[in-house]
């Protein structure tokens, strides 16, 4: 059977030849780590308890999230440096990978409609996932039937999207053309780590993505729940919508400015009572990513009080409570926790 080297693995290999430090690009990236003896004992008991609560068939879930909580839990085990082949947990990412591999539909849907509880989520999620796997993915069968899951996943979301340009909790044609903030900003990212693993994705899919988020925004900088349902501007969505227009490259657009004001004005101060709207942890998942981008002199000092907070929350047994279920709570928790290592490209700066 064909093997190719892993893109880590080719990193290391290229390192060695020209007399550089192992993994050069990631050192880059991770410029400025800290390895806070409180955070590694944290991460790793988190790690533990991700892996030691995968159930028989692959997957987690909590709230009729079946391939949603798989996607974010296998996502948390890879934001540590294990892939499917490599790590102490690399068992436990095949073993999801699998799990994700079978909920393929003919159409490209990644989820299950008639189980996963707003099935978009669980789609943008896999494709996220999975296409961070593809690029370590050293089997030549096993990546070739990825390429062709997420090709076909990348059609199902074009296909999925509204005429505004989002995305709701069901395609456009089982929901009725209703969009909202965070499925669109789910499929975003999902779209934009396909794209950086070589899927071809439409332009103009991203496009009409990002013209709807511009749609959303008010006149405070924030962006409201939906196009059609206008209301109060969102910090949690503000936030996702910022990391998912950094991840699209779109750093200089004239809305960027405002909503990052907005942004910092509602979620930088941690002390402060924060606006999420019951969803702290998605609000953070987002947030540390934009700010983690912003260079090491705004992430240090942010990082420390967020991950600090993080750790004083965690359970004895190693897991993290919350809305939506222990595994989503800790899965966010860990992917925030493990930014600096910057092993995954969605993430890197």
């Amino acid at each position: 059977m064909q093997n190719r080297l892993s893109r880590r693995a080719a990193i290391k290999t290229m390192a060695s030849l020209l007399g550089i430090g192992a993994c050069g690009t990631i050192a880059r990236h991770a410029a400025g780590a800290k390895k806070d003896p409180k955070w590694e004992t944290g991460i790793d008991r988190g790690l533990k308890w991700v892996a030691g609560s995968q159930s028989s068939l692959g997957h987690w879930t909590a709230g009729n999230y079946p391939t949603a909580m798989t996607a974010l839990a296998g996502t948390a085990l890879i934001s540590s440096g294990s892939t499917t082949t490599q790590g102490p947990y690399a068992r436990h990412i095949r073993r999801a990978v699998d799990y994700l591999t079978t909920k393929s539909r003919p159409n490209g849907l990644l989820g299950d409609p008639h189980s996963d509880n707003r099935y978009t989520y669980g789609h943008g999620f896999s494709m996220l996932f999975l296409s961070q796997v593809l690029g370590e993915e050293e089997d030549q069968e096993r990546r070739e039937e990825l390429i062709d899951i997420l090709n076909r996943a990348v059609d199902f979301s074009g296909k999925a999207q509204t005429p505004s340009g989002g995305w709701g909790y069901v395609s456009a044609r089982d929901g009725n053309n209703f969009d909202e903030g965070s499925t669109t900003i789910t499929q975003v990212q999902g779209l934009r780590g396909c794209r950086n693993a070589g899927i071809p994705v439409p332009a103009e899919v991203i496009d009409n993505a990002k013209q709807y988020i511009y749609t959303c925004k008010n006149s405070d900088g924030g962006i409201s729940y939906s196009s059609r349902n206008r209301g109060s501007s969102r910090p949690a969505i503000t936030a996702a919508a910022l990391a998912t227009l950094y991840n699209a490259g779109d750093y200089d657009s004239e809305h960027v400015p405002d909503m990052l004001k907005y942004a910092k004005r509602n979620l930088h101060d941690l002390s402060s009572g924060v606006r999420s709207f019951g969803h702290w942890h998605y609000t953070y998942l987002y947030y540390a990513q934009v700010v983690y981008r912003q260079g090491i002199e705004v992430w240090g000092p942010f990082r420390d009080k967020l991950y600090d907070r993080i750790i004083d929350e965690q359970t004895a047994g190693g897991a993290w409570t919350g809305n939506i279920g222990n595994i989503y709570v800790t899965s966010c928790n860990l992917i925030m926790l493990q930014l600096d290592k910057a092993y995954l490209p969605i993430y890197q700066r």
